[in-house]
């Protein structure tokens, strides 16, 4: 199968679910909490994505898609911190830590996937 589009990969749409959840997740997260852990779990969760399409647009070259894919994996990383957080700071509830961190590691996965197996999504693009 073709994949036009970095929106059509089943790790995108796991981590933009997984952005949206947090969001909402975080809507309940304390004030004196906004520029801080709020601010910063959104934005490393919102990352993955967008580092995810900024790869996708550089797959010509397998050293530069390598290199935006492993920022989407840092991203996820700093993403998973911040839910471990979240937790200890008993901000959002063992079901939601574990639903959050069950797909944080899958997206690490998937990732790492994308990673050793970047030659799969390289190369010439017909657009």
């Amino acid at each position: 199968m073709y994949v036009k589009s970095a929106k059509e990969l089943d790790v995108y749409k796991l981590a933009y679910k997984q952005a949206i959840e947090i969001f909402d997740i975080s809507k309940n997260f304390p004030e004196e909490e906004k520029y801080s852990l709020t601010n910063q779990i959104r934005r490393s969760s919102r990352s993955v994505c967008a580092n995810l399409r900024e790869a996708w647009s550089k797959r010509r070259y397998i050293a530069h898609f390598i290199s935006k894919i492993t920022d989407c994996d840092g991203e996820n990383s700093e993403t998973e911190t911040w839910i471990d957080f979240a937790k200890d700071c008993k901000y959002i509830s063992t079901t939601d830590y574990k639903k959050l961190s069950k797909n944080n590691k899958l997206i690490g996965q998937k990732l790492g996937t994308m990673i050793k197996k970047a030659d799969k999504f390289c190369g010439i693009i017909d657009d």
